[in-house]
């Protein structure tokens, strides 16, 4: 009983999602310290700014086309239907190819407006002609990936976010040497062209192991043997397709149009923070160095633990779907509170962490001290943070998509308040705070709503 408890999809996927995620995590943070030591604060500022157009491509191209591939393969191979789920990617693939195809395309044609106009810094247009390329790439696994996860196999998934690392890293730090050895300066662009290996080196995992997997599921010689079945006609086959790209697009449009409007606001509010530090009296170079420190050294170190609860959350989703598909309220109520508890256990033991050597990483690790006193103002979100992330998959997994997308709205609209209106007055300090009201707020929202149902489903077990 208990082999099979550890043995469950959920408890062996988390274990390797969280490890191969720290160890991702890990390698990512000490390759954050590096860049920071050869970049300088004001680099770092300008390397994060290309994120907003990564986040907003993502959205664009792939996110809702992976949750809807994950969701309906999950049910075609519940019932051994092998062929239809390797439809399902298929028709999810060249969907997301096409959309990627054009959004690369538009980034890098129009790289000098969109640095301009959209990031308000011109210095950005060169990385958007580089990070365009890894765009198609990055469609590709995440399609892959979204099978995958739709068939509980979380190992590939993790095996290609590991393989994406360490060639991103490993590619920067040879790029950097053989500068050093020819008297070049290396520039924060070697690091987007690290970005774009790392992205390949996942496509390439990503592929070889779907192709694997349909040799296994449908091998070579299968219909040797036995009579082979007639081919479908080209119209049927067309026919086919396309009731499975509706099928996609239905759940997909309305979850790629709220990722879309989510970082569409993220994107606003990480533009704007240098502009806002500039209003409050920095110079263009300390305001970038100012957001370089907040999200490329302090932040990164706060959301290390969270490799535990993202994990948890990617496979929770699927779970919790099921068990509420079936009726089985007590499991639902049962991942709420199970959820609440932990992550509380987790946050609080980060934050005393983080209070108590916060200071002492950013000295050691970034030679900031600038660095450590963000962490120890942002070890507070530690907590929240990891509740609102938990919760939001569980509310995700029973179909509450809707109230976990306007919960995050008002959480952002809350936060850029703060951009817009505080930091021009107490400068990034009023951005901080501003973070921490924003992420109470979405974490009080999001656990009202878990306890309503928890209390609903405990009536419905007892009735």
């Amino acid at each position: 009983m208990t082999f099979k408890k550890w043995t469950h999809p959920l408890i062996t996927g988390t274990l390797i999602l969280t490890l191969t995620g720290l160890l991702s995590r890990f390698i990512g943070f000490f390759y954050r310290v590096f860049l920071s030591n050869v970049f300088g604060a004001e680099g770092m500022g300008i390397y994060q700014l290309i994120s907003p157009v990564l986040a907003l491509s993502f959205s664009l191209t792939v996110s809702g086309i992976q949750t809807a591939i994950s969701k309906y393969v999950a049910s075609e191979t519940s019932t051994r239907d092998y062929k239809s789920s390797f439809r399902t990617l298929w028709a999810g693939f060249l969907l997301a190819m096409l959309l990627s195809a054009v959004c690369a395309t538009v980034i890098y044609l129009y790289a000098d407006q969109i640095a301009v106009t959209f990031l308000l810094e011109e210095r950005i247009a060169p990385l958007l002609r580089i990070i365009a390329l890894s765009i198609p790439m990055a469609s590709v696994h995440s399609c892959i990936n979204g099978y995958f996860y739709g068939i509980r196999k979380a190992a590939i998934p993790a095996f290609s976010q590991l393989a994406e690392q360490v060639c991103r890293v490993g590619s920067v730090y040879i790029i950097y040497f053989i500068c050093q050895n020819h008297g070049l300066t290396p520039t924060i662009s070697f690091a987007v062209v690290g970005l774009v290996i790392g992205e390949s080196a996942s496509m390439i995992v990503s592929v070889v192991a779907i192709l694997a997997r349909a040799h296994h599921v449908f091998p070579t010689g299968a219909h040797k043997n036995s009579r082979r079945p007639p081919s479908p006609s080209l119209s049927s086959v067309i026919a086919i397709y396309r009731r499975i790209t509706e099928q996609l697009l239905r759940l997909a449009v309305p979850l790629s149009a709220n990722r879309l409007i989510l970082n569409l606001l993220q994107s606003v509010e990480a533009i704007y923070i240098p502009n806002r530090l500039m209003a409050y009296g920095l110079s263009n170079a300390d305001a970038l160095g100012v957001y370089g420190v907040l999200t490329g050294m302090s932040l990164p170190l706060i959301l290390f633990p969270s490799a535990v609860t993202n994990s948890i959350s990617v496979l929770l989703l699927p779970v919790v779907s099921e068990a509420d598909a079936s009726g089985n309220q007590a499991a639902v109520r049962r991942a709420i509170l199970t959820s609440i508890r932990s992550c509380l256990l987790l946050g609080f033991l980060c934050t005393a962490m983080f209070l108590l050597f916060g200071r002492l990483a950013g000295r050691l690790l970034y030679g900031s001290e600038l660095a450590g006193s963000f962490i120890l103002t942002l070890s507070f979100l530690c907590p929240f943070m990891y509740i609102a992330n938990m919760l939001n998959s569980i509310l995700n997994g029973i179909g509450k998509t809707i109230q976990t997308f306007l919960f995050s709205v008002v959480s952002l609209l809350l936060r850029l308040l703060f951009v817009f209106f505080a930091i021009p007055r107490f400068g990034i300090q009023g951005y901080l705070w501003g973070m921490l009201a924003s992420q109470m707020l979405q974490t009080l929202l999001c656990t009202i709503s878990a306890l309503h149902i928890s209390r609903k489903a405990h009536a419905t077990c007892h009735s």
